[in-house]
């Protein structure tokens, strides 16, 4: 048997507020919550990201010249113990996003993710790090080649591969010969054509490099894989997937590692060099390419 007792009666304790003060207070309060939305942000219509758009918003976007599409290729594999896995998808991403905004009328796909990064068994070159993700290159070849024809048939007409990994660039290249034989064939009246930005990629390996050894570091700082290159670029777009701090106490890592490099003294500073060479080095050459079509 549960005992009850009955609880104290305790008086309300009278309002401080009297009804024409609390009356304005709750008007006021109202007026602000709604008047809020006017301070909204810029809307997610004006976004170049094709998947921050509704189909409906996309579709008028086409329809009113936007029919240049960037199709950005990163890739999942290991940079030593300093830099994060995702590396080539974020700077991907991100320089797109720069490029499409600075030619303008242009849409960014999504970023194709899955990319060849060699054998997995026997495991060979980065399959032989852990979180390194491999798929062969002709199932990487019809990833784009479907995604590709996917834009063409809703009204894209200049369909761009970006990539930012060195190792696809022929697969990229394989892609865009093969769409434009068989789309040159085609009678359905939707004229396209598929293009591999080989610039984009080439500029990190030639002017870029060029600007760092200018300010004194060595090819072997500069780095092959995950060196003084690499981790200035990723700081410039997204210093939380650098390691900075560990990289300052800790061992320098080697090939066993999976690095060719040293990063030590790699800055968003320097990064941004690399940044804006291959956004500007991009904008030209999609813009020369459009222009000879």
């Amino acid at each position: 048997m549960t005992l009850q007792f009955p609880l104290p009666q305790v008086p309300r304790a009278p309002s401080r507020l009297s009804k024409p003060f609390g009356s304005l207070f709750a008007l006021t309060l109202l007026f602000l919550i709604h008047a809020a939305p006017v301070t909204a942000a810029t809307p997610a219509s004006s976004s170049v990201m094709l998947e921050e758009l509704t189909s409906t918003e996309l579709r008028s976007r086409i329809d009113h010249g936007a029919t240049t599409v960037l199709v950005p290729i990163g890739g999942v594999e290991q940079s030593g113990p300093y830099i994060a896995l995702g590396k080539h998808n974020v700077r991907a991403g991100m320089l797109a996003r720069q490029i499409a905004q600075k030619l303008g009328n242009t849409i960014v796909a999504p970023i194709v993710s899955y990319v060849p990064e060699g054998s997995i068994t026997p495991p060979a070159g980065h399959m032989r790090f852990a979180g390194t993700i491999s798929i062969p290159p002709a199932a990487f070849e019809a990833v784009l080649e479907g995604a590709a024809a996917s834009l063409r048939q809703h009204g894209f007409r200049d369909i761009i591969f970006l990539g930012d990994h060195g190792g696809y660039q022929k697969n990229e290249q394989n892609v865009a010969n093969k769409l434009n034989r068989a789309w040159g064939k085609a009678s359905t009246g939707k004229e396209a054509r598929a293009y591999a930005l080989l610039d984009y990629y080439d500029i990190t390996q030639s002017q870029y490099i060029a600007e760092l050894q200018k300010r004194g570091y060595s090819s072997a700082e500069i780095g092959l894989h995950a060196g003084l290159a690499d981790a200035a670029l990723m700081l410039a777009t997204d210093p939380s997937l650098v390691r900075s701090e560990a990289m300052a106490r800790g061992p320098k890592p080697g090939v066993a590692d999976g690095v060719r490099g040293d990063a030590t003294r790699a800055t968003a500073e320097l990064g941004q060099i690399g940044i804006k060479l291959q956004v500007d080095t991009s904008v030209a050459a999609i813009k020369q390419l459009l222009q000879r079509k």
